[in-house]
């Protein structure tokens, strides 16, 4: 990415965040941006986002967001159309990365456990 479209997600990634504290349905599960990817021309911004929470609330979570891709498109257009002639396209995708983390560390602390002996 170059300075500029990291800039863009940078502020892409705040103002969204604003957004999403206020607008998100309060589910019981947390929600955070870990990610913005911007394409070259600032057409299309990607927000990659991870939820803490069940399956169930995740895909709620999921589906909220792009029933809403338009919503939030219009927030953020009136938080930032200022710095910009256009506003990006808004794309969300699930990243899981944080799941995959913590169960890799359960496994390694299943490892690391002292073997119980029986005498």
């Amino acid at each position: 990415m170059s300075i500029r479209t990291e800039k863009v997600a940078s502020l892409l990634q705040h103002e969204l965040g604003a957004i999403l504290e206020k607008e998100l349905p309060r589910s019981g599960a947390l929600l955070t941006i870990v990610d913005v990817k911007v394409t070259a021309d600032i057409g299309i911004a990607r927000f990659y986002v991870a939820i803490i929470g069940s399956e169930t609330q995740r895909a709620d979570i999921m589906a909220w967001l792009d029933a809403e891709n338009w919503s939030i498109r219009k927030l953020l257009s009136a938080r930032i159309r200022h710095q910009f002639r256009r506003i990006p396209e808004i794309e969300f995708y699930e990243d899981r990365l944080y799941e995959k983390a913590n169960r890799i560390e359960q496994l390694l602390k299943e490892v690391r456990k002292p073997s119980e002996r029986h005498d």
